[in-house]
């Protein structure tokens, strides 16, 4: 085995037992017994990488994880809940404009397909969340840091606002700026219990696909975009099917009209909670390093791997073991 592959091996055995972010720690493990009681930092992980492959990082890569460049990360969640915003919203408002040329199933199936899109475009950067009880459900999971939380949170609500107040310019508050209200003869208590049965599935899907246990990789946008596409098929005539707070939040601030925000948010959050419960029943209690992956985002890992010359971008789901083979069979 080559002098790169040996402190990869140091530390990637290390990081292996839990998530990449911040700290972590091999004690304890419940996947075998311990080999290093001290926990690995990333720093360290950085140093030791960067000697190993005798490359000289750029200041950017091996500061990812630095919570002083955590902007890189809200830059992310902020661009992406626009792009899923102007879409949800921007559909209501056109069809609003337009009428029969932007038919219903257009209207929740064009979400869907950018919510695909920004999964597979920034997903490495911030795990492309763009919904605050998506982030909540990683973070009960032990998968996310919760002090990344706020920030993340303001981003969503910042990126939904300046997506709504685009449309604003545009078209005026015709459509109510796309805002989600109760349908026809529907009480808020029945559109409150439909968004929390949805977003239960929602939230379901994507724990399931960022676990380890599932190996989908990138595959786990098409699961999302799918199911975001099917719910809102046959559920929106009752509730818009939202399953995303700062969606409806972004045009309820920039229309004014907030009588139904506690819809779109306690229906939300009841069915996050009851995914992560469904979670813990069926994989534990979390801290699945590739789950954490997903969540954090899987580009400080294809940064500390191509550090070392192993170029290809860890894919959720794929073992650290089985790409260091594939590496040191090449090199012999």
């Amino acid at each position: 085995m080559s002098e790169v592959s040996a402190p990869l091996d140091r530390v990637s055995d290390r990081a292996r037992e839990r998530d990449p972010d911040h700290v972590v720690e091999s004690a304890g493990s419940e996947s075998g017994p311990a080999r290093d009681s001290r926990p690995v930092t990333v720093g360290e992980m950085s140093r030791i990488l960067q000697t190993g492959s005798g490359r000289r990082q750029a200041p950017w890569e091996h500061d990812f994880d630095n919570l002083s460049y955590e902007w890189r990360r809200i830059v992310a969640e902020l661009v992406g809940t626009f792009f899923l915003v102007l879409v949800a919203a921007g559909a209501v408002m056109v069809a609003a404009v337009y009428g029969s040329t932007v038919t219903r199933s257009a209207v929740v199936v064009a979400p869907a397909l950018m919510v695909m899109a920004v999964i597979l475009a920034i997903g490495a950067v911030s795990g492309a969340h763009l919904n605050p009880v998506v982030t909540f459900a990683f973070a009960l999971r032990n998968e996310f840091p919760w002090r990344r939380i706020p920030l993340y949170i303001v981003a969503q609500v910042a990126g939904a606002i300046v997506a709504c107040l685009l449309l604003w310019a545009m078209f005026g508050k015709v459509g109510g700026v796309g805002v989600t209200v109760p349908g026809p003869h529907v009480s808020g208590a029945q559109a409150m219990w439909m968004e929390a049965v949805l977003t239960f599935g929602l939230v379901t899907t994507i724990l399931g696909t960022a676990s380890g246990a599932q190996n989908v990789g990138p595959l786990s946008a098409l699961a999302v975009a799918g199911y975001i596409a099917l719910a809102g098929l046959w559920s929106s005539p009752v509730s818009g099917a939202s399953m995303n707070p700062v969606r409806s939040l972004g045009p309820e601030i920039v229309s004014g009209h907030y009588a139904y925000f506690w819809v779109y948010l306690a229906g939300p959050t009841i069915g996050m909670l009851a995914a992560v419960g469904i979670a813990y029943v069926l994989r534990g209690r979390g801290r699945d390093p590739t789950a954490s992956i997903a969540a954090q985002g899987s580009l400080p890992s294809f940064l500390a791997r191509r550090a070392t010359g192993q170029a290809e971008p860890l894919r959720p789901g794929a073992p650290e073991s089985s790409s260091r083979e594939a590496h040191d069979d090449g090199e012999s």
